[in-house]
């Protein structure tokens, strides 16, 4: 099963370095990252900067659909030019069922403020303690996941040390 989480840095370029250091990972076969985005927001902007890890071809353009509507559900802004209307109803009934409900928007939405970023992975088979590695320097703080609040809080233990 993927595992959503969602982790603030401190810092607009925080979330791209953290990315590039999972992606090394994934070389090495010790996370798989199903796919990613991320929202940098520089100080002094109206609005975050996101991109996603995939392309949009292919099952690129279905989690292109997914990135657009979660970032402008949260930012109230589209990422690749997702409709916002009518849709986010019909669309956010579906993300309920993968752990993203109001709760997950409204504090990713409240956390994620100028001067910071965040990455929004979508990964399976992590092995926890190389994660934290790839994540050093960066300040990243975990702010929300789908898993359960057991998994959730032996994650927490793990990148709190």
């Amino acid at each position: 099963m993927a595992t959503l989480t969602v982790w603030k840095f401190d810092t607009p370029e925080g979330a791209e370095a953290a990315e590039n250091g999972l992606l090394q990972l994934q070389k090495q076969e010790l996370i798989k990252v199903v796919d990613a985005a991320v929202a940098s927001w520089p100080e002094g902007a109206k609005k975050p900067k996101t991109r996603q890890l995939n392309s949009l071809t292919g099952v690129g353009a279905l989690s292109g659909m997914f990135w657009g509507m979660l970032f402008g559900l949260i930012f109230l802004m589209p990422l690749f030019g997702a409709a916002v209307g009518a849709a986010a109803g019909a669309l956010g009934g579906k993300m309920s069922d993968v752990g993203i409900d109001d709760d997950f928007i409204d504090s990713v939405k409240s956390q994620v403020t100028p001067g910071t970023s965040a990455l929004f992975l979508l990964s399976q088979d992590a092995v926890v303690d190389r994660v934290k590695e790839a994540f050093a320097g960066g300040h990243a703080q975990l702010i929300q996941s789908n898993l359960d609040s057991e998994q959730e809080a032996k994650l927490r233990e793990v990148f709190a040390e």
